[in-house]
């Protein structure tokens, strides 16, 4: 099998050859650790390709050499202004900084009051360079890895646009308001994602996070009134185009967890452990329903542990993840900037050596009753 057959078979709750191996997101430190070469032969292009495109030859390239089997493509979006080399404005009029990390983070909200809600714009979803990167992956990929687009509902950008206490004290005081904030951002992301699907995605995935480690964010109710009817939109986009969705989201989802399956999603990602999200326990309770994906922690095993440890807790969660397929293997988040490469790395060859199938029985009963995240709680 390659990649997109492998990986479409556990999205499909079937087992491929192996467990697939996939990932949110897997940040340019441990790609330049693991292949410098990857950056040094790309160097003198970086910056003509500008920060997308470069970030995405890096990303391709990585995925090529350590052959994982899906790639996941962002829309394209160019800032509005350059405040300073730090700091910009997009084309929603939110303000980013980008701290050391590289990572940026929303630092100042347009949408503060009616006003600002009755003149707000929203950026062009029919922009001609939106999907300039999706459409590279698919000349480059299509048929051999999965094409994974990410996007969101409406609950990020929407606190993004209003800032998270305010957009939470909405849902009690002005809902009227929290719900207009929503339906300008799922209509331009509807409309992204459709077209996304017409240039060739894979699979379609949301990535906006409803939770912390103790609990959601919100409450189930308000969860029910102002983001779900809004997620069951995007999930309807996919699923009329017959694409596989994938909903992503951090935290502790116990509370919202049913409300979210029954959108008709396909595979649940990334089931934090830390969270208490145990992926033996979701996938006794779902794995009937759908494929889940990840559950190696990335907060403290992937960043400062062993890479014997890493080794142990990736063979517990395919012990408890993999067995009769509809698995992928990843991190409970991303590969971000802290992660030790060589821990990434041990994930990854763990998965390969270890994720065959038939699975070795007798790994199987030796990890499944584990807990590695234990020693971290």
């Amino acid at each position: 099998m390659n990649g997109y057959e492998r990986m479409m078979a556990a999205v499909n709750q079937k087992e491929p050859d192996r467990v697939p191996i996939w990932e949110l997101i897997i940040n340019r430190p441990v790609i330049e650790a693991l292949h410098p070469e990857i950056i040094s032969s790309l160097r003198e292009k970086l910056y003509e390709w500008g920060s997308q495109g470069g970030s995405y030859q890096i990303q391709a390239d990585f995925i090529q050499k350590e052959d994982l089997d899906g790639i996941t493509i962002f829309e394209d979006s160019r800032p509005k202004k350059w405040i300073n080399k730090n700091t910009f404005i997009d084309e929603w009029n939110i303000t980013w900084q980008i701290p050391a990390s590289g990572i940026p983070y929303a630092i100042s909200h347009p949408i503060q009051t009616e006003k600002d809600l009755d003149s707000f714009t929203s950026p062009d979803p029919n922009a001609d360079y939106r999907l300039n990167t999706l459409k590279q992956a698919v000349k480059r990929f299509k048929g051999e890895k999965v094409i994974v687009f990410l996007s969101h509902d409406s609950f990020e950008f929407s606190h993004y646009l209003r800032g998270m206490e305010n957009l939470l004290m909405d849902y009690l005081l002005n809902p009227d308001f929290a719900k207009r904030v929503a339906r300008i951002v799922v209509d331009y992301k509807k409309r992204v994602i459709e077209r996304a699907i017409e240039e060739g995605a894979d699979i379609i995935c949301t990535g906006d996070d409803y939770a912390h480690r103790k609990a959601p964010i919100m409450s189930p109710k308000h969860f029910q009134e102002f983001v779900l009817p809004y997620l069951q939109e995007v999930v309807d986009v996919a699923r009329k185009n017959k694409i596989p969705f994938i909903k992503h989201t951090d935290g502790n989802i116990w509370p919202i967890i049913d409300s979210i399956i029954n959108t008709g999603i396909n595979v649940l990602d990334p089931l934090e452990p830390i969270a208490d999200m145990d992926i033996g326990r979701v996938k006794e309770a779902y794995g009937n329903k759908i494929a889940l994906a990840g559950n190696v922690d990335c907060g403290e095993l992937l960043s400062r542990g062993s890479q014997q440890g890493v080794i142990e807790a990736t063979k517990e969660t395919l012990a408890k993840a993999a067995p009769k397929g509809g698995y992928i293997l990843a991190s409970s988040n991303s590969i971000h900037p802290a992660v030790k490469p060589e821990n990434y790395k041990a994930m990854v060859e763990t998965g390969k050596k270890y994720g065959r199938y038939p699975l070795d029985q007798k790994m199987v009963e030796k990890y499944r009753s584990r807990n590695y995240i234990a020693q971290y709680v």
